[in-house]
């Protein structure tokens, strides 16, 4: 970062002395205000409920410009990436700064596929949990556990510890994931297989079993593969900024991305999609299209306790560039598994349209965002709702992994303490 040409000059009405404050410029993307000598110089904190005017850090990984409905991983636009690349390309790219050659592409995709298998004590450690559990409790306690298997690389300020857990979580994350699943539905395990591409492992380990041999259908692993590029990284969220919070304590990695895993759980960050798709099943149950006006209008009123879900985002004040890719792929998958007619897919079109024409969403910036049509995708494919947060924190894996690795690797970077207003019971006067 470098120092803009003016500075911030800070004053108060009570007769403290005003101060300056230095103000950085990015490369693109709004300037900041340096505040680190404030407290020290005044006594006194800033209030930011959310952090939703704080920088917590400095970045070169992901940039969103909401206004713009643009997203950046390393500078290539998510259009280009999504269309002509794949999702270990992307976690290349997203690691090391620069999308692989045929060699490069080639030596890291065999690191990854040599590391997807998992100890096999882990089909032990899953025999705790009960069959009805929720998936992401489930992949929260196996992640978290990866550091009980793996010591040789659980010191985060090693260089190379922090790559092989890097390699290491990129690889397994998928066959976690499936394991949770089939623990769930009482079906064996599938072994990963060093033939099939990521997403097509992670299919087969999903809906394979060893009855038959399973064929990978290449629409449905090309969707998936996009599913993980759109999900792969997405600046300072919640769940980033937990990772980068857990590991500046210097805890290993897989402990880091474990507290993502449950940050990431929430209905309001990674469960949006599944909150979406509920959505529309409530709609089509009460009516289906021709109830959507109804719909709409308790959406519009604050006291119905009806929400309009996968509309709008924190960051994004135009279409959601996410969500136009993940439409493209939903109506490739629909026409594939012979759903074009599929009810919630024509109800999801309808609803969108009826949205985008209205001013009450339209003044307010309520575009479709990538939860939206994600879920249809997701179900079309066979994928069960509870996991839809799992396929998540599988996709935003190599996004928190490089993201934790920029922190640590940063020279300003301190072990994170938000600071508070208290508003207690101050100590009694003494007697």
């Amino acid at each position: 970062m470098k120092l803009a040409d003016n500075k911030a000059t800070l004053s108060f009405s009570n007769g403290t002395p005003s101060m300056e404050l230095p103000v950085y410029q990015g490369n693109i993307g709004p300037d900041v205000i340096d505040i680190r000598k404030l407290y020290g110089q005044t006594g006194m904190f800033t209030y930011d409920p959310g952090f939703l005017s704080t920088a917590s850090c400095q970045s070169a990984i992901t940039y969103i410009d909401g206004d713009k409905g643009e997203l950046l991983y390393r500078g290539y636009p998510i259009e280009q990436l999504a269309t002509q690349c794949d999702f270990l390309e992307t976690c290349h790219l997203l690691l090391y700064g620069d999308l692989p050659d045929a060699q490069k592409k080639t030596d890291f995709t065999k690191r990854v596929t040599m590391h997807t298998m998992v100890n096999e004590q882990m089909q032990f450690f899953l025999r705790g949990f009960r069959r009805d559990a929720h998936p992401m409790a489930v992949l929260t306690g196996l992640v978290g556990a990866l550091s009980a298997f793996y010591h040789d690389s659980t010191d985060i300020n090693n260089p190379e510890h922090r790559e092989i857990a890097a390699i290491r979580l990129i690889a397994k994350m998928p066959t976690l994931v499936a394991m949770a699943y089939k623990y769930g539905v009482g079906q064996p395990y599938m072994y990963p297989r060093n033939d099939l591409s990521y997403a097509g492992n992670f299919l087969r380990m999903m809906f394979g079993t060893p009855c038959e041999d399973y064929q990978v259908n290449p629409v449905l692993e090309r969707a998936l593969d996009r599913i993980f590029i759109l999900h792969a990284d997405h600046e300072q969220n919640a769940s980033t900024s937990t990772v980068r919070l857990c590991g500046s304590s210097g805890t290993n990695p897989f402990a880091a991305i474990a507290a993502g895993v449950a940050c990431l759980w929430g209905p309001a960050h990674g469960g949006a999609n599944e909150a979406a798709l509920n959505m529309l099943g409530d709609i089509q149950k009460n009516g289906g299209v021709e109830k959507i006006g109804e719909f709409i209008k308790q959406a519009k009123d604050k006291n119905s306790g009806v929400k309009l879900m996968g509309f709008g985002h924190r960051v994004y004040k135009n279409y959601d560039p996410r969500a136009k890719l993940m439409q493209e792929t939903c109506k490739e998958v629909l026409q594939e598994m012979g759903l074009e007619n599929d009810p919630l897919f024509k109800l999801a079109m309808a609803l969108e349209k009826i949205a985008l024409e209205d001013d009450y969403f339209v003044q307010r910036k309520l575009y479709p965002n990538v939860d939206f049509y994600s879920g249809i995708v997701q179900r079309a494919i066979g994928i069960p709702v509870n996991l839809f947060t799992g396929i998540f924190s599988l996709a935003r894996t190599v996004g928190w992994i490089a993201q934790l690795n920029e922190m640590i690797s940063d020279p300003e970077y301190k072990i994170g303490r938000p600071r508070q207003l208290f508003t207690g019971s101050p100590p009694p006067p003494r007697p």
